[in-house]
């Protein structure tokens, strides 16, 4: 049997080369994943999946070893487009993009250098690669806050249920002597992505048909959803029953625990349950001199045929010896070619430029029209979270004393982990519920097109009430869409060397015996009188 040690010193060298290849392009990419979205204690688990990958390679070391190699040319249909997806994540500024593309790219190498008949047999760890990145903001924000919405419900019926007076209103839960508010920092919809990883590696090591495994990983969903409402009702009994302290310091440590364990028992005893309810079945079949086994989704055969022996006067073609053979197959020196390109490539030519804004925002006026600012500074913290190069913020009044927030952030140059924070992600973050949510368009006279297109959002949070507009001016264009925004990165990163560009951010609230007509009608002034003003400041 062939093993690790049998493999020839030549094609030890194209792994190394192919790793130096990878490390090379997606350093900085890593450095991110590393530094910056597993330290997130959502994406905590992502230090063990390596881990986990190599274990899993490791076992399954002699099969990997033993099985041909057959290079084949499908993988360049992976490895393509992996490329591609690299360099519209290098050039618009989209991890997720780039995580994506590494995925691509490590299974095209594997699928041109072994073919598939051996990549099947670590596909299963190339699967907990991709789960190793943490999703699209976007996607995680849309899947958290509804999932978030369902635990509070079900949260106020247990608390209701137990004899306590609670009232919900979107994720703030009324008690009467205090108020819960549900959002992912305290929650346990925190475990959703380490426990349907762990219920995938369950599910590996389970051994049983596919609708089980799938069964068993789907079921963390509604897991979560149930832990995490029983953890929202514990908080607000022991706050009835003890206060403060021990519902948020005890209990918010040791609750984090117990939902994990509670939920890896759940998944422990369906597996139990699967296993006595729908045992698995065996099927037994006989052809000549092989006998073939069959466990519902598992195959194993027994050969007892002594024709198939190849005669010894008939030896097998040894394979070539010599460094030519570094260079064989094709398959290999293209996908090496494609790499080295890329790698020159991202390295040695800059695409984008850092264009400086064209007036700094500290000469900004403190009188515009009918409104008198006053600035407001953003602490340090979140400054070095968001990576602009300026920006402004500050609440203008009108004469009859009610105020609009002003905020622009300027960026030199988007690049990876410098692009524009949307408040579609962090207005949420913070608590708001929004309640509308959509576009409309505001008429500036003298404009391009005599309007600009804005992102509308009415939002409520522990009962106050606001209004926001936002868009991003974008060179020549207004954006609305985050999706266009990477994609104009990406194109005027190409055309252009440009990647600079703004967010702009305006609020009011919505104040008591006011209707929402009215704050709609003040937030559009304002925005008609600022905008000409603004684009002064913003490079043409």
């Amino acid at each position: 049997m062939k093993t690790i040690t049998d493999i020839r010193p030549l094609d030890w060298a194209k792994v190394l080369l192919f790793s130096l290849l990878l490390a090379g392009i997606y350093y900085s990419t890593f450095v991110w994943l590393v530094i910056k979205d597993w330290s997130r204690e959502d994406y905590t688990y992502g230090y063990l999946i390596p881990l986990v990958v190599l274990y899993l390679l490791w076992e399954k070391r002699n099969e990997i070893f033993t099985a041909p190699s057959k290079p084949t040319w499908v993988g360049a249909f992976i490895l393509i487009p992996g490329t591609i997806l690299f360099w519209l994540g290098e050039l618009s500024g989209e991890f997720f993009t780039l995580y994506f593309s590494f995925w691509l790219v490590l299974i095209g190498i594997c699928w041109i250098n072994f073919g598939w008949p051996k990549l099947k047999l670590f596909a299963f760890s190339l699967v907990l690669v991709l789960l190793m990145f943490p999703p699209p903001n976007f996607l995680h924000n849309e899947i958290t806050f509804k999932l978030r919405l369902i635990s509070s419900q079900l949260g106020t019926w247990l608390m209701q249920l137990y004899g306590m007076s609670a009232y919900r209103e979107g994720n703030i839960i009324d008690l009467g002597f205090t108020q819960l508010q549900v959002v992912d920092a305290c929650s346990g919809l925190r475990f959703l992505f380490p426990l349907f990883v762990l219920g995938l590696l369950l599910a590996y090591f389970f051994k049983t048909s596919y609708w089980k495994g799938a069964f068993l990983v789907f079921s963390t969903i509604p897991i979560t959803i149930l832990t995490n409402s029983l953890r929202i009702a514990m908080t607000g009994i022991l706050y009835e029953l003890w206060g403060t302290k021990v519902a948020e310091d005890f209990f918010h440590g040791f609750s984090g625990w117990f939902i994990f364990m509670f939920a890896l028992s759940i998944m422990l005893l369906e597996m139990w349950i699967m296993r006595k309810i729908f045992p698995e079945k065996y099927s037994f079949s006989a052809r000549g001199s092989k006998l073939k086994v069959q466990k519902e989704n598992e195959e194993f055969k027994f050969e007892t045929s002594e024709a198939e022996i190849p005669p010894a006067s008939n030896p097998q073609p040894q394979p070539q010896k010599g460094f030519s053979t570094f260079f064989h197959p094709p398959q290999f020196v293209v996908a090496f070619i494609l790499l080295g390109l890329t790698l020159v490539l991202s390295q040695g030519i800059e695409f984008r430029e850092q264009i400086p804004i064209a007036k700094s925002f500290d000469e900004f006026p403190a009188q515009v029209g009918g409104w008198t600012g006053k600035s407001q500074a953003i602490e340090q913290v979140f400054l070095d979270a968001l990576d602009l190069s300026d920006y402004i913020m500050a609440n203008f009044s009108n004469q009859s004393g009610k105020w609009v927030n002003f905020y622009t952030a300027y960026y030199e140059s988007q690049r990876k982990g410098e692009s524009i924070h949307s408040p579609a992600s962090c207005l949420p973050g913070g608590g708001w519920e929004f309640k509308e949510d959509g576009s409309t368009r505001i008429p500036i006279p003298g404009y391009k097109d005599g309007f600009i297109p804005v992102n509308r959002a009415f939002m409520i949070k522990n009962g106050d009430k606001q209004l926001s507009y936002y868009w991003f001016p974008q060179r020549d264009r207004i954006l609305t869409n985050a999706y266009q925004l990477k994609l104009y990165n990406f194109w005027d990163a190409l055309t252009r060397q440009r990647t600079d560009g703004a967010l702009v951010r305006v609020i009011t609230p919505v104040y008591d015996n006011e209707e929402l007509a009215d704050a709609e009608k003040r937030l559009q002034s304002f925005t008609q009188a600022f905008v000409p003003v603004l684009n002064d400041f913003l490079p043409n």
